[in-house]
């Protein structure tokens, strides 16, 4: 019988995408609440975040910054 692998999406806390983004992890909580990021809730009520959406926002933000 052969075992497939599943892809397991890489998961970041507030505080994480916080550093990425250089700013208090309030601001990604906020983020969050306007729908600039979409989150998921843990069974404990707490917000985590797709690092594949992250990084396509990250790109997004660099591009913004080359073009003003």
């Amino acid at each position: 019988m052969k075992q497939e692998q599943e892809e397991v999406e890489k998961l970041l806390t507030p505080s994480e995408v916080a550093a990425i983004f250089r700013v208090d992890p309030k601001t990604v909580t906020r983020w969050a609440k306007v729908g600039k990021l979409s989150s998921i809730r843990t069974l404990g009520g707490h917000r985590r975040f797709r690092e594949e959406e992250v990084q396509m926002l990250l790109a997004a933000a660099r591009e913004e910054r080359v073009v003003e």
